[in-house]
Formats: C-alpha cells, sequence, structure tokens
C-alpha cells in the first residue's frame, strides 16, 4: 500500500423502498426521507436519504477494497449537501472513490474518499482510518 493509490471506484443506487427499510432498521421516520409533500413543504427539492445511510453507502468503498470490514477503524464525513432520492425505479445514484491520503508509524492509514451524487459532492472530508 502507498499513498495515492486508489480503491476501485464504486457507483450505488439509493431507492426510496431503500429508505423506507432504512427508516424501519434505524428508527429514522422523519418524513423528509419519505413524503415529497412534506420535503418540498419545508424547502428540499424532493425526497432525500438519510444522512447516516449515505456515509454508510461511501463506506463500503473502503470494505469491498479491504476485503475484511474489522480493519476499518474510524470513519467520518460531514453532511454537506443531501442526496435527492426521486420517485423512479432508478432512484439517485451515489459515486465513490478513493486514495490512500497517508500512512502513519503505527500501522494506520488514512483513506481520503469523494462521494457525490448529480455530480455534486454530498459528504464534506470523507475519511477512514484503517488497519494496514
Amino acid at each position: 500500500m502507498n499513498v495515492g493509490d486508489e480503491l476501485a471506484a464504486i457507483e450505488v443506487r439509493i431507492t426510496r423502498d431503500q429508505l423506507v427499510r432504512y427508516a424501519g432498521a434505524a428508527l429514522d421516520f422523519n418524513p423528509i426521507h419519505w413524503n415529497e409533500a412534506f420535503a418540498k413543504e419545508v424547502g428540499l427539492p424532493d425526497v432525500i436519504a438519510h444522512g447516516m445511510l449515505t456515509m454508510a453507502v461511501a463506506g463500503r468503498v473502503v470494505t469491498d477494497w479491504l476485503g475484511d470490514p474489522g480493519r476499518l477503524v474510524d470513519f467520518s464525513a460531514r453532511f454537506t449537501r443531501p442526496v435527492v432520492v426521486p420517485n423512479t425505479p432508478e432512484g439517485a445514484v451515489v459515486e465513490i472513490t478513493g486514495k490512500v491520503g497517508a500512512l502513519q508509524d503505527d500501522g494506520i492509514a488514512r483513506i481520503d474518499l469523494v462521494v457525490k451524487s448529480d455530480g455534486k459532492t454530498v459528504l464534506g472530508k470523507p475519511q477512514a482510518l484503517i488497519r494496514v
């Protein structure tokens, strides 16, 4: 592993059906995640994905690359822009890329991610720390 090594990019689709399932699993039934009329009433363009669902989807690029999710030590990001999920069978596409940003002497590496939907960055400074 070397600084600058790129992880295999992935694209993940998020559909309204998945939002309802995630809401049930997370017990987060905020109507902005399933009720289009309510989401628009509060100023959103449409229903949006849960921030933690977006973050979990982004983390897949790291765990898929590692092959061992137990090597993931820490994962952080800021929610900078919501993922808008249209009411279509295709839903929204989230594109995730990553590369090795730093190698530490203690056997930990930092993975820097870029997470986009509809061509726009949706997570700010997403980084994972992994055991090498």
